[in-house]
Parts: C-alpha cells; structure tokens; sequence
C-alpha cells in the first residue's frame, strides 16, 4: 500500500467548505476589521491529569491556526496555562497522592507540590509537562502563557486595578446575568444526571477555568481574590478597598489579615469571570473555544460578551465544542481519576490518526476514542480514506481532514508507517506469535503482496499495535493456542468432519496437497476454502457465487478447525492462524484421534 504525500491534498481551495476554512476565514476577517495579527487562543488548568476532553481546546484553535498559516498569514496561538488558579479538590487515582494533599486546597497550582516521584516542582508544573509532550508529538506549535508568572510579575497590574476601580460597573453586568442564569437553573425540568453534573462540577477541567467564579461573595462586590501570603491559600476576604492609593484590606480564614497596596501587591488574582475577558483585550484574542459549560446563560463566555468592551476589546469568535468521550467510559473527568490523557492514545495510535479524530468533525459534535476492539473499525476507515486519497476519489472535504491530520504548515509531515499493513491484521499476528520478532515478520512478509525486509518498515503502527495487544485488546479476543489436542473434541467428530480434517493435513491427492506443502498465506487460504468444495464435489480452485450452502460448509469447517487449535468458533483469518501456530503443532492438534 502507497501511502499518500498530504501535501498533494491542499486543505484549502476556492471551492472547499470545512468548518475550519470557514472559521479561518472569520478569524482572517475580523483581525482585518480590527487591525490587528491574527491571535488563536487555548486555556487549560493543569489541575490534574488533562484529558482527551481537554485535547480539543487546544485541537480546535490548533487546526484554524494553522489553516491560516497555510494561507500565509501569520498566526500566533497561545496556551495560557492557568496554573494561578486554586488547587479545587484531590483527583482520584493519581499514585502516591491521598487525602493528605487536601491541605493544599485552595493554593494556586504552582504552589501545590507535584506527586511522588515527579521530576518537577510543582503540581501545575508536573501535569503540564505531561500535556506538553503529546503535544509536541502531535506537532501542535504554541505560544505558552503562565498565568502564575504573568500575576505575580505584575503583567496585570494596570488590568487589576481597572477592574477594580470599575467593581460597581462590574457587578451590574454580572447581576443581570446572575438573574439569567438563575432563570435558567430554575427552568431546568429535573435534576441533572451525573454526567450532566460533572460536566459543571468539572468546569476547570473541562475548559481550563478554576471555576465559574464572579466574586459575589460578601457585602461589597470585589472582583479581585488575594492568596493569603501566610498561608498561601485563597479563603480571604477583602474588607476595604481605596481607588486613589490603592490601599486593600483582606482577612483570612487562617486568622491572617493585612493591609496592601494593590498597584505594588501581586499575590492575587482576578476572579475568573472577570479574568478572562481581561486576557482576551491584553492578548488581542480573536478565536477562541470553549466547552459547553462556558456557553450555558450567566456562565463565563457569555458574561464575556458585555465585559471584554470595558477592557478595551470584544469576545472572541468562540465556537462551542463538545466533550469527547472515551468508549465504554463516562464522560471524562480529571477529579475521577485514571482517565486516559493524550499520551495514552499516542501510545495505541499513530499522531495522525488521533489529529484526524479531531479534524474530521465540527467542534460542536461529540465523538469517542476508542481503546476496546473498536479501535480496529477505526483504523480500517482511515486506511481506507489513504487510498481514496491515492486514487484521486476522496472528497474535497476528506481531503483537507486528511491533510490537516498528516501534515501541518510549516511543511512538518506527522510520523509515518513506510508499510501501513492494517492495524487489525497487525494486531492477529502480535496476539498469536507473542512477541517473536522473526515469526512475526515471516507471517506479515506472507500477508503483504511485496516483501518486507525488517520490521522497522511498519513502524510507528507496529508500535502501536504492540501496546494496543498488551494492555487494551480485550481479553476474550485474544488468541490461546491448545497445549493438547482437545479429547471430547475429537471423540466427537462426524465422519464427514474427520473426513475434512483428514484432507485439511493429507489433501486429496489431486488439487488439494499435504499442508506442509501448501505453506503460505496463498497456498492455506486456498486449502482452508477448498476442502468444503472438494467434498460437495467441486474442484477445490472453483469459483463459486451465491452458494448458500457451500457458504454455510466453510463456516461450520473453520468453526471446527477454529475450536480444535483454539477452543473458539472464531479467531484471526484461519490460514494466517495456521501460518502462525506452524505446521507440527496444527497436525498435533488435528490429526483425528482414535475412539
């Protein structure tokens, strides 16, 4: 199989209509209207694990970034690591971290130490880094942010004290949509599921918020949280506040309080609702995602629409995405613990393939990953869409997701297999050679049309498949090999099937050889299909269409052939289990036994 040079497959034309040339084309637009470059913009919280959920904040301004430089347009896309953002609760699942890291709740993430055994400083630090790698593998280019270094240098000094000289003008935005989002939850017509509740629960984790804070809490409205500076955490309350010296009064519920000039104090942080339209207008933000619960009435994207003119700006173009799911799985949570993140499926599947999940679809539909056997179907979809690629019968919408997968604008081409052999016959012969390097290229040598002379030649997908079989092929698919010849198998037998066994071995003496002699993909497959044609009287190369019944013998014959060398009614294609068992121990398991 060729494998298809993306580059020939231009993912933009006069003609093409995808949902990321169509969102470059609004981006472009509007950075034009505003006179400004052309900024794309992600947030996660790396407040534990970021999932493959979170994947597609940064995968949606991603794909429009890089339409845009495809187009020669300069494009900047940013992260903004929301690591200032407060250590909510402890994740589940993690190794080594109990409920002992609940005394860090409530410290920004950068203050919270990483779990045992990690080779970084800090909590945020530690699960940043383990986002960053896949990221790289997936050949997504950024400009990261740290909102800790860019608080506490004072980035945001002018931004904070504009806020909260203008508290009160603040506050009567966000209590209009209070009173809207209240209507909203009182309209709600039942309760809401638990993954309803989780998607709400989960906001940070979701979209990369802390939470959907306003600051509304106590008598006088301050949109501006200060970190304890004794004991780090975040339970304060301001109680004074004077716009010409800046001077600011807190209490915390440690027993601390303090009073600090604001212009000079930068151990604090803007309320979430209030943050983020700041950071659109001091990035100059022109597209940006979020998740669904960032768009529900009163939630932070909308109250975004009224507050980003105050800082001096206006809310992004920002398409809802929906969450992603893993299949089999709830949807996915950080707090839940053991939730696959991105290098867990860059472990079962080629960067390209898992780009493609992403750009094949508009951000506003769901969609699973699948680890289960799933995964196979997937694989097959997108072999198949290479060699429509190939043939020059793909889609123009195909196309582009294909070459949005495979490639990006710097000309930077994603990992590649020189031999693509399909992943699920890959996976058949790992099951069944368990790991001998030298057997399994024999088999994979005998499956393909053209010889393969190492196994380097179906790597990166052989890696994968390797992983894939070892810890995510479901247990009932995997392929055991009697030890013995199966007795009450046997004892069992009608003459006609022992007389198919006997041909299956010995042959026929005609068109039909010793199974020794027919040791090959080719020559098994056509022993395997041809014993049940020998003994309906037909030659065993005859072609036969729409047969019923010769269709139903082949069934029952590989149903048995299947259940004496594996105790099973079906297995991998027959002749390459054959191939792989060897021909000793296929005669062992066969040959008929006395009664």
């Amino acid at each position: 199989m060729t494998t298809p040079d993306p580059t020939l497959a231009s993912p933009h034309s006069p003609t093409l209509d995808d949902w990321v040339s169509r969102h470059a084309d609004e981006v472009i637009a509007a950075a034009e209207r505003l006179g400004t470059p052309v900024v794309c913009a992600s947030g996660l919280s790396p407040s534990g694990p970021i999932h493959l959920g979170n994947l597609r904040e940064v995968m949606t301004p991603h794909l429009v970034a890089d339409e845009v430089r495809r187009r020669g347009i300069a494009c900047d896309h940013l992260i903004s690591w929301d690591d200032y953002d407060r250590f909510r609760k402890v994740p589940a699942g993690i190794d080594g971290v109990d409920e002992s890291w609940n005394e860090h709740i409530g410290k920004p993430l950068t203050a919270v130490p990483a779990p045992p055994g990690s080779a970084h400083d800090s909590w945020a630090a530690h699960f940043r880094a383990q986002c960053e790698q896949s990221l790289a593998e997936l050949g997504i280019t950024y400009r990261g942010i740290s909102q800790t270094a860019q608080y506490t240098a004072g980035a945001y000094a002018e931004q904070v004290l504009f806020a909260m000289k203008h508290r009160t003008q603040i506050d009567t935005v966000l209590d209009r949509y209070r009173t809207l989002d209240a209507a909203a939850k009182a309209g709600t017509p039942q309760p809401l599921s638990e993954d309803e509740q989780s998607a709400a629960d989960d906001a940070a984790e979701g979209s990369g918020a802390a939470a959907e804070d306003d600051g509304s809490s106590g008598a006088e409205y301050y949109p501006y949280k200060p970190y304890c500076t004794l004991c780090d955490r975040d339970t304060t309350t301001v109680t004074a506040y004077d716009d010409d010296s800046t001077e600011l009064t807190y209490t915390c519920s440690c027993g601390h309080g303090e009073t600090v000039l604001l212009k000079d104090f930068h151990h604090g942080k803007l309320v979430w609702k209030v943050d983020w339209p700041m950071r659109w207008a001091f990035e100059k933000v022109i597209f940006e995602p979020s998740g669904v619960d960032h768009q529900s009435p009163g939630s932070s994207f909308a109250v975004g629409l009224d507050l980003a003119p105050l800082f001096g700006w206006q809310r992004p173009i920002g398409p809802m995405y929906a969450f992603v799911g893993i299949k089999g799985m709830a949807k996915m949570s950080s707090s839940r613990g053991q939730v696959p993140v991105p290098a867990d499926a860059l472990q079962i599947m080629e960067p390209a393939v898992l780009r493609w999940m992403y750009a094949r679809r508009k951000p506003n539909q769901s969609f699973e990953v699948a680890f289960d056997a799933e995964l196979l179907r997937l694989y097959d979809e997108w072999d198949a869409l290479n060699r429509r690629i190939s043939a020059g019968s793909a889609q123009a919408a195909e196309q582009a997701a294909h070459a949005r997968a495979s490639s990006t604008a710097d000309g930077g081409l994603l990992p590649v297999t020189p031999r693509p052999v399909a992943y699920r016959t890959l996976a058949s012969v790992v099951d069944i050679t368990t790991g001998d390097a030298d057997q399994l290229l024999r088999i994979v040598s005998q499956v393909e049309e053209e010889p393969i002379a190492d196994l380097g030649e179906l790597r990166p997908r052989l890696s994968c498949v390797e992983h894939w079989v070892a810890d995510r092929m479901p247990p009932e698919d995997r392929t055991v090999v009697r030890t013995a010849p199966d007795a009450v198998g046997h004892s069992a037998l009608t003459d006609d099937q022992r007389d198919a066994l006997a041909m299956l071995l010995d042959g026929n003496g005609e068109d039909l050889p010793r199974i020794e002699t027919a040791w090959s993909i080719a020559g098994l497959t056509h022993q395997v299909y041809g014993v049940p044609k020998v003994q309906r009287g037909l030659a065993a190369d005859q072609i036969v269409k729409g047969d019923k019944e010769l269709s139903t013998a082949q069934r029952e014959f590989f149903r048995l052939v299947y259940q004496l060398l594996i105790g099973k009614d079906t297995g991998p294609r027959l002749p390459t289990l054959l191939l792989a068992v060897g021909p000793e121990r296929v005669r062992e398991l066969v040959t008929i036994q006395p009664r």
